[in-house]
């Protein structure tokens, strides 16, 4: 059984990191920060053998709930009761050495949870069975396509005995085989009595394997109760925040589809480009290329010194490369209701060849978010010959004979 007796999760936001550091001089006596609550009064208890699904908007704290729950975080009011084991999969790889082969990091997510090496090989054949990956078992995770990570990573959390299963939207990579899996899967630890809290951005798979829902927003349950009931109460947010951003929102051009999309909209991403050769617009670059990303943003108020960046992704969503305005000390100065800016990153591409997507936003300067476009547009390294991992280092190479063998 899983008990969340009133829990609430506080952060304190800071303008600039020096305001830190003055706060904590202080003693506190001088306050730079600004209170943000990612949950506040949270109250569920999961009885053994239910699932409960959480759903709600990106930055509603569902994954903050959910780290409670596993005990990643702690709560800043409040407690957590757990009954028993808890096995979690969170964000895709978290917990997986990238250097260990899948067979070594499961041997190591065992240990994590308690259990003995002997526990582990006698559930070692069911793992490998269930998450049919083959020889990559036995090689580097750091070569794992998105779906091989959470194979394994599913495989590993369902076949260590846990009496709570905690899973957090990572199943999304997983293709249509692996999901119906999955589902059965659930049921069959549903009938072995563990309590299962979900967390999914897939409303009908909620609806599929949950007893009972959640529906958060801002912090706080908004909705409770069968999940078709608080899927509906869901679905009808989402149309009225679309109906009344659809009022004001800029077109994209062609090409550019984010995956998410959140901010106060007081400035918008109105262009996102790809540059390459002969500055045309791209999406095959080859290693070591020249390019330019241009992100175009327009201003509905007037801001003192708005920051705007850019994050470059694999396509396991692990981050490769970010920058903005402000790390590059390139200011963008006062941003007038009306006024449009244009901004070039440029670098020299030395990325292996992969696929990878671009996140831009626009911010204001505490870090929150006017517009932020989630994988905006997707593009694919090419090379000559093969590198592993992400970066391209152009490595050089000799090769001397130290010790001649005689006869």
């Amino acid at each position: 059984m899983l008990t969340v007796q009133n829990v609430s999760k506080m952060y304190r936001l800071y303008r600039r990191p020096a305001d830190r550091i003055v706060e904590a001089v202080s003693l506190n006596r001088v306050a730079r920060h600004t209170d943000f609550w990612a949950l506040q009064d949270i109250n569920q208890t999961v009885a053994r053998g239910e699932t409960l699904g959480i759903v709600g908007p990106n930055g509603s704290g569902k994954s903050t709930l959910l780290g409670i729950i596993c005990g990643v975080l702690e709560p800043t009011r409040g407690r957590v009761v757990r009954q028993g084991r808890v096995a979690a999969l969170l964000e895709l790889g978290a917990g997986f050495n990238p250097e260990f082969t899948g067979r070594e990091n499961v041997y190591l997510n065992g240990e994590i949870l308690g259990l003995s090496r002997a526990e582990v090989e006698r559930a070692m054949p069911e793992i490998e069975r269930f998450a049919e990956i083959g020889e990559f078992l036995d090689r580097p995770v750091k070569t794992y396509s998105s779906g091989m990570y959470v194979r394994l990573a599913f495989s590993t959390a369902i076949n260590v005995s846990p009496d709570i299963l905690a899973v957090d939207e990572a199943l999304a990579v997983g293709d249509a085989v692996f999901a119906n899996r999955c589902v059965r899967k659930f049921e069959e630890i549903k009938r072995r009595g563990v309590t299962v809290v979900f967390v999914s951005h897939d409303l009908s798979l909620v609806k599929l394997i949950s007893d009972r829902a959640i529906f958060l927003l801002n912090g706080r349950i908004a909705a409770e109760g069968e999940p078709s009931d608080v899927i509906n109460r869901y679905n009808g947010m989402v149309l009225e925040r679309q109906k009344a951003f659809a009022a004001t929102e800029l077109e994209l051009p062609a090409g550019v589809r984010p995956r998410y999309r959140h901010g106060d909209r007081l400035a918008e991403v109105s262009g996102v480009e790809l540059l390459g050769r002969d500055s045309r617009a791209t999406r095959v670059v080859e290693s070591g290329e020249a390019v330019t990303v241009r992100v175009t943003a327009r201003f509905h108020a007037d801001e003192a010194d708005p920051i705007l960046g850019i994050m470059i992704r694999t396509r396991i969503g692990m981050d490769v490369y970010g920058t903005n305005t402000l790390l590059e000390k390139l200011p963008l100065g006062p941003c007038r209701a009306g006024e449009a800016i244009e901004v070039d990153f440029q670098f020299e591409c030395w990325l292996s060849p992969q696929e990878y997507t671009l996140t831009v936003a626009t911010q204001h300067p505490d870090g929150s978010s006017h517009d932020w476009l989630d994988e905006a547009l997707a593009f694919t390294v090419v090379a000559s010959r093969f590198t592993a991992g992400v970066a391209n280092l152009r490595a050089r190479t000799a090769v001397r004979r130290v010790e001649r063998v005689t006869t």
